[in-house]
């Protein structure tokens, strides 16, 4: 609560006496008293005072007026307030009595009680500086932020320069995400109170929000130098380091917050997220394990914890956590992100639930740039929006799609808002396409508002909601049409996403009501391939890679946080059935391998028998595929590029389809390279089977030759075939913006059937 500044009526007495209230002392002269402890700030004399004279006098004004001021001192604002009321009910005309209360309402968390207050002191007294400033408060309280900064507007007419009101009015455009505009009126605060730690902290806040991190670090550094230590401070400080990928720096921050507030939710959160992205994931956990006991519905760290053991493997209460999860995200809670709900989850509802409420919380639709205007281009304007667009599974998967599309009907864009690695994949992006742009510094209303300048035709979101994304640029609707495509299997479910481009494996006949893009079925697989990989030529041995040279090899090289306990136990029957199998996985996290090694155990599985694959450049990663004999999926979320690299290398994949769309990605490709044999339809198929292929030589070896005959010659890895199919989706979606489709091919998926 602001300190006020309109004190109690004066007294000549110049020092404070000790309390001496009696039946025999006069009203008058215990007031002055009053009057002399609280210019003393011996608030609980004035208490004393004050109390004694109300109850002699109940309407005396003065002692309420006082006793109200002291209450509010104390942080008791709903007393204060009562007091303010009686007072109010003997001098109804007192501007100040108003201003009080209304004051009084807003600290103790009534805004919209306060208002009413507010007005009438601005109503007797127009010029009342304190109702005004504190009615804006109020305004940003209650979530009414234009009015607010209208608000704090006319003050500043009348009284320009005034600091708080610039800083609560930066405060309301910062809410508003008018960065640039928050970033002025902090600057200007700044100009006229240098030392003001507050005004550099949200400075700080509103560069980051622009992606100007490293300007971001230098405010909060400004802050900590004049307010060390400041939680809150050290908690952005560490988020921008984080943001600059200076993790160990960014852990030192949260570290520091915690020391000062052990039970700062915001500082383990943090914390917590970095380390993730170190893959620390037990640390992780036990932040969230600490995070959830002070504050058990914190938005999304249900989710982040059940994330942390899946990608450890520590499947101790998992289920529990499941079901706590699902009954949350059907009471309509934040508290798992959409990608938690693809590696947790086959349920397409379920998924759809998490991510309406993911997107109305974190990226819900903005004021449109395009306004239905009909660009009539002479190509159609392509822009692809990534972080991946160096070294990354994307990339490797679309690289050859970005160079071959036809530019005759096309001009292609790269958005590129991820890390700029100085690497071959980079520089053979850049040459891809008619114009690349880094815009890693700008805010998402910037880009949008570059993209709809640019006239851009189609958007393809290539991120949806994975690490890194930024759905917020594609919020604003700078382009006509824009396309949710690859990166993140399932629905983006935001209003501003017209097309998901998938196929009829992914997405069947009946799912549509899972999805709120309209769906565009690409014959084969909607997976596209680049068919120029190299594989690199090799002369290992199995010894090299740490397997045996006799013995039945089952790989799955996808990310530890797919493997579940169920897909995992049937790994285990396997080799128990296998005489002298093993089981090659990925190395991913030191955690994940510690605990796959203890479940061996628990199974009755030798630790030996487990091998794990160090991360290698790609095309020695494709090579070593020729030492395994048959790759294992996971349910419920499949391999996605880790199996068209297994097909592309000459591997056998054996899936079991589920209903959602990220379980049904490798029956997806299997199918479109000629293997629909090795799709099966639930988890005791698949054991079988592949109990059946680890068995029988002769079965396998055949299946290999199929897929070795299928590799080039059908549509998988047939990248032209793809090209052609995804820009006839293209060019349809165009028409149909273009008006000359008929309005109703609006109702139902588009389908490509032009092979």
């Amino acid at each position: 609560m602001k300190k006020s500044n309109l004190p109690p009526p004066q007294s000549g007495e110049s020092r404070h006496t000790a309390p001496r209230i009696s039946g025999a002392d006069d009203p008058g002269i215990a007031f002055q008293r009053a009057i002399a402890a609280y210019q003393g700030r011996k608030f609980e004399d004035v208490e004393r005072y004050c109390t004694e004279i109300i109850k002699r006098l109940p309407q005396h004004v003065d002692a309420l007026h006082m006793l109200g001021l002291v209450k509010a001192q104390q942080g008791q604002f709903s007393v204060a307030a009562d007091l303010f009321r009686r007072a109010i009910k003997l001098r109804p005309s007192n501007a100040t009595f108003h201003a009080l209360l209304g004051r009084s309402l807003v600290a103790s968390g009534r805004a919209g009680d306060a208002i009413a207050s507010l007005d009438e002191a601005l109503r007797l007294k127009s010029d009342l500086y304190e109702a005004a400033y504190d009615k804006g408060t109020a305004l940003i309280a209650l979530g009414r932020l234009n009015e607010a900064i209208v608000n704090f507007d006319e003050i500043l007419r009348r009284q320009p320069g005034a600091v708080d009101v610039l800083y609560n009015r930066g405060t309301a455009l910062l809410n508003l995400e008018r960065f640039p505009e928050a970033l002025q009126n902090f600057d200007a605060v700044l100009t006229r109170k240098p030392d003001s730690a507050e005004a550099h902290n949200n400075r700080g806040v509103a560069l980051r929000r622009m992606n100007r991190s490293r300007e971001a670090l230098n405010s909060f550094d400004i802050a900590l130098r004049y307010r060390p230590h400041h939680v809150p401070t050290l908690i952005n400080r560490g988020a921008a380091l984080q943001d600059l990928g200076r993790f160990k720096e960014a852990i030192e921050c949260f570290d520091e917050a915690l020391l000062r507030d052990p039970r700062s939710v915001e500082a383990l959160y943090n914390r917590s997220d970095t380390r993730r992205t170190l893959k620390q994931y037990d640390l992780a956990i036990e932040d969230l394990e600490r995070l959830l006991a002070i504050s058990p519905k914190y938005d999304y760290a249900s989710g982040y914890l059940l994330y942390a053991k899946l990608s450890s493997c520590d499947w101790a209460g998992v289920p529990e956590l499941v079901s706590s999860i699902e009954a949350d995200l059907r009471k309509g809670l934040r508290c798992a992100t959409p990608f938690t709900m693809v590696a947790a989850s086959q349920s397409s509802e379920l998924a759809l639930i998490a991510t309406e409420i993911y997107v109305a919380d974190k990226c819900p639709a903005k004021a449109p740039l395009w306004q239905s205007e009909r660009y009539r281009h002479e190509k159609i304007r392509l822009a692809y929006l990534s972080a991946d667009f160096h070294s990354h599974a994307t990339a490797y998967l679309m690289a050859e799609l970005f160079e071959t599309h036809d530019s005759t009907r096309f001009e292609t864009m790269a958005v590129s808002f991820g890390p700029s690695e100085d690497g071959p994949m980079r520089k053979r992006l850049e040459s891809a396409f008619n114009r690349f742009v880094d815009v890693r510094e700008m805010s998402d209303f910037d880009v949008a508002q570059f993209l709809r300048n640019a006239e851009i035709d189609i958007a393809i979101d290539l991120k949806g909601h994975t690490h890194e994304s930024r759905p917020g640029i594609l919020a604003h609707r700078p382009a006509p049409i824009q396309v949710n495509y690859l990166g993140f299997p399932g629905t983006m479910a935001a209003s501003y996403i017209d097309y998901l481009i998938a196929d009829h494996i992914m997405t069947p006949p009946g799912s549509e009501r899972f999805y709120r893009e309209k769906i565009v079925r690409l014959p084969g697989s909607y997976q596209v391939n680049d068919r120029t990989r190299l594989i690199a030529a090799t002369s290992s041995s199995r010894m090299e890679h740490q397997l045996p040279e006799q013995g039945f090899v089952f790989c799955c090289f996808n990310n530890s946080f797919k493997i579940l306990p169920e897909i995992f136990a049937i790994w285990m029957r396997l080799l128990a059935s296998v005489e002298g199998s093993v089981l090659w996985l990925l190395e991913d996290s030191q955690a994940a391998m510690r605990n796959l090694r203890v479940a061996a155990q628990k199974h009755g599985i030798s630790q030996d028998r487990l091998i794990f694959a160090r991360r290698i450049s790609l095309q020695d990663h494709l090579a070593r595929h020729t030492h395994a004999d048959l790759f294992l999926d996971t349910l419920p979320c499949n391999a996605h590029t880790t199996a068209s690299d297994a097909l592309w290398a000459g591997l056998p994949v054996l899936t079991s389809i589920g209903e959602s769309f990220a379980s049904r990605v490798a029956a997806s490709l299997l199918t479109a390279v000629g293997l629909s044999e090795l799709v099966t339809n639930s988890l005791a198929d698949y054991e079988a089977l592949a109990l059946k292929l680890a068995t029988e030589p002769q079965t396998l070896a055949a299946l290999r030759e199929k897929l070795a005959q299928n590799r080039l010659t059908t549509s998988l890895f047939d990248t032209q075939r793809f090209r052609q199919h995804i820009e006839a989706a293209y060019v349809t979606m165009w028409e149909r913006y273009q008006g000359s489709l008929p309005a109703e091919a609006f109702d139902v998926p588009l389908q490509i059937t032009r092979d």
